[in-house]
């Protein structure tokens, strides 16, 4: 299936979840923050949110400073 991740178009599996994006993406274990067409995803539903043919996801990843 086909994915936007980033403003970036590419083939996925179907059935895959955000964790499976994380984990291909090495943001797996990182702070982010998620969208998925607009809404956001809570860091409670990572583990199991399926994203679907077409999903556009927005992922930012978050860092510390001062």
């Amino acid at each position: 299936m086909k994915l936007t991740i980033n403003g970036e178009t590419a083939e996925w599996p179907a059935d895959t979840c955000l964790r499976t994006v994380f984990e291909r993406l090495g943001l797996r274990g990182q702070r982010v923050a998620v969208m998925v067409n607009g809404d956001v995803v809570t860091r409670s539903q990572h583990e199991s949110f399926v994203v679907h043919e077409g999903d556009r996801i927005e992922i930012l990843t978050l860092a510390g400073g001062g």
